[in-house]
């Protein structure tokens, strides 16, 4: 069964710092890109950030640049997410994903997505 699993959301106080995990399994993701999304209340599912297989190009959402940074681990099918600066606009499900193709902001070419971990900023 192929999964990602995201980890790492919780509750934290603006200016606050927290790191997300995400987890593949049931298929090999070293080859592929992989991205954070999230969703907050009432809106569209928002690009955060991708990095390609090498770890060499990333790319952020203008809402998040200079403040999140995306990275993989070294067994590859992980990747994680440091979020520092939090704000409470940041309050969202952060969904982890992956694909076969290219680094892109666009969610539909994503093909494998985890079930999301909440991260609630407090003013």
């Amino acid at each position: 069964q192929v999964q990602l699993v995201e980890s790492g959301g919780g509750l934290v106080q603006a200016g606050g710092s927290l790191r997300l995990s995400c987890l593949g399994s049931g298929r090999d993701f070293s080859m592929d890109t992989m991205g954070w999304f999230r969703q907050a209340p009432g809106k569209d599912r928002e690009f955060v950030a991708t990095i390609n297989w090498t770890g060499s190009t990333t790319y952020y959402g203008d809402s998040v640049k200079g403040r999140f940074t995306i990275s993989r681990g070294n067994a590859k099918n992980t990747v994680f997410l440091q979020m520092n600066s939090l704000r409470p606009e940041d309050t969202a499900v952060y969904y982890c994903a992956a694909s076969i193709r290219s680094t892109s902001r666009s969610a539909g070419i994503y093909d494998y997505w985890g079930q999301g971990t909440q991260v609630t900023v407090s003013s």
